[in-house]
């Protein structure tokens, strides 16, 4: 069992390639958690969790099958800051509870370094169980029309709604320990490499 493993979390606003970065590490061996998708799972399959949004949201949160409603959820939740604030203080630190179990199997596994990936790592306070932060940067009118070639279905104003609520890419650079570009002019596998050789040694 290795001791000294290294947590590393990565972020950045949407359309600033995390998915990309992430696969990269992941090839070169790096266990990644993604801390967006294991939310979709544990608020369907985490009885925790399960128990607590429909407290929290009522019965309607969960069909008759058993199913999460997330267009219920969604309508619920997201029409009301107040409301989106107690979905995200029951859904972080479900994330935190499954991330705690998943980096110890892979401490035992006696990996050297992991990655965490979450859009709101420094929102949802995820970013204080980390050693390091990485932040991957793309100027805004290049994120802007990745997500557009990438969700047909959003509009201008859908993505610019979206970027308007996070965090700005500005505070995340300047908060993070390390950068990778991912600009569209600079080359990524040089600076996933040099990451990658700094936390295994």
């Amino acid at each position: 069992m290795k001791e000294d493993m290294r947590r590393i979390g990565i972020t950045g606003g949407i359309g600033s390639g995390k998915s990309i970065v992430c696969r990269l590490f992941q090839v070169l061996g790096a266990p990644v958690y993604d801390s967006d998708a294991r939310a979709k799972w544990l608020m369907g399959h985490d009885a925790l969790l399960r128990d607590e949004l429909t407290a929290a949201f009522g019965p309607a949160t969960f069909d008759a099958t058993g199913q999460l409603d997330r267009v219920y959820l969604a309508r619920v939740a997201f029409a009301d800051s107040a409301q989106l604030a107690r979905l995200n203080a029951l859904v972080h630190p479900a994330v935190g509870r499954d991330f705690e179990a998943w980096a110890n199997a892979r401490r035992a596994e006696g990996h050297g370094y992991l990655l965490k990936e979450a859009a709101l790592l420094y929102e949802s306070g995820a970013y204080q169980q980390l050693d390091q932060i990485i932040t991957v940067f793309a100027p805004q009118p290049v994120r802007q029309a990745r997500v557009l070639r990438r969700d047909p279905h959003r509009t201008l104003d859908d993505v610019l709604a979206i970027i308007g609520k996070q965090m700005s890419e500005e505070e995340k650079v300047q908060r993070a320990q390390h950068v990778v570009y991912n600009d569209d002019e600079q080359l990524l596998i040089p600076q996933v490499l040099a990451l990658h050789h700094a936390f295994s040694n």
